[in-house]
């Protein structure tokens, strides 16, 4: 089978596209047949090695994850025998290991049947970023119907799940994006749409319950600055710098750190693969109240390209891949 190799750290340009072998599966995992792909800042990240910190769990001097990728949707071609949930020919969406090929072998609880009304194409954008917006919101923030959310950073994958998702949770939405993603912030749902570059969201003072961040870009004075006196602030794992060891660590920190000082709750998001947010997330979308947002399509032998594009920042909505013929 064809699939994208990722030998060495690095930029995507160290990417491969070479001929490997299908993967086995043991009894709890299911063989997949891929036909879409999704590119998340997790693959970019896993790709550089940075911050070096990652290595440590991922490999010290080359990836670990031989093949590059982890969202995807697709159709099984196999299954162990423990499995019981799926079976040959069911069309299927989750989070793996290895997603940029033909083949992905995957434990059964990492997939969900794929929603009805999607393309592969539109069901493989959906499972990391849909399950971070819904992680941050409804769990770690604890967003209520009629509560007032700020998401900062709206229009990338996450942001356009957060949109939505909030919106079919009873939220009031206020989103914060750059000039040429506010019609499409706007499309989505948003009761309220600020263009950064022309206006500073702390301006709106103590008015919301709960402030979603996944940019990182302000301090965490200006983002406390938004909220009630006992709101919530939740920062995405990913969303804030930092230096090449490190990264968002001290970031991070100092988000829990603040919790000892402050009376609002301020919270670092780390977003974890849940079978029954698949299957919640599928809900939202076969009753039309998520749409994922889809701003590029690649081959699967263009994976670099499409890689480079969201390293690069600023993107749209999702990245996909077509793998097979008519994802």
């Amino acid at each position: 089978m064809k699939a994208i190799l990722q030998p060495a750290y690095g930029s995507a340009d160290v990417l491969e596209l070479a001929d490997v072998d299908r993967p086995t599966i043991g009894d709890d995992d299911v063989l997949v047949r891929v036909h879409a792909a999704a590119v998340c800042k997790g693959d970019v990240h896993l790709l550089t090695g940075r911050p070096y910190a990652i290595r440590l769990g991922f490999g010290l001097r080359r990836p670990s994850r031989r093949i590059a990728g982890q969202d995807i949707a697709g159709t099984v071609e196999a299954v162990g025998k423990n499995v019981t949930t799926l079976a040959p020919g069911a069309e299927v969406f989750g989070q793996v290991t290895g997603g940029f090929a033909e083949y992905v072998a995957a434990p059964a609880d990492r997939l969900a049947p794929k929603p009805s009304n999607l393309t592969f194409e539109q069901a493989a954008a959906v499972p990391d970023s849909g399950m971070t917006a819904l992680q941050g919101l409804r769990d770690a923030g604890r967003l209520q119907p009629g509560q007032r959310v700020l998401i900062n950073g709206a229009s990338g994958g996450v942001g356009t799940s957060a949109v939505q998702i909030a919106k079919a949770l009873g939220a009031e939405v206020t989103a914060v994006c750059s000039t040429r993603h506010v019609a499409r912030v706007a499309s989505l749902g948003a009761d309220h749409v600020i263009d950064y570059t022309r206006d500073d969201f702390v301006r709106l003072g103590p008015v919301h319950d709960l402030m979603f961040d996944l940019v990182g870009n302000r301090p965490l004075r200006d983002c406390r600055a938004v909220l009630k006196p006992h709101g919530i602030y939740v920062s995405s794992s990913g969303s804030a710098g930092g230096d090449d060891w490190l990264g968002p660590i001290w970031w991070l920190l100092k988000v829990k750190l603040a919790n000892a000082f402050v009376s609002q709750t301020t919270l670092a998001l780390l977003a974890r693969p849940k079978q029954a947010d698949l299957l919640f997330l599928r809900s939202l979308v076969e009753s039309g109240k998520l749409t994922p947002v889809i701003e590029h399509r690649f081959s699967l032998e263009d994976a670099r390209a499409a890689v480079h594009h969201v390293a690069a920042g600023h993107a749209q909505g999702k990245t996909v891949i077509a793998v097979a013929a008519g994802a």
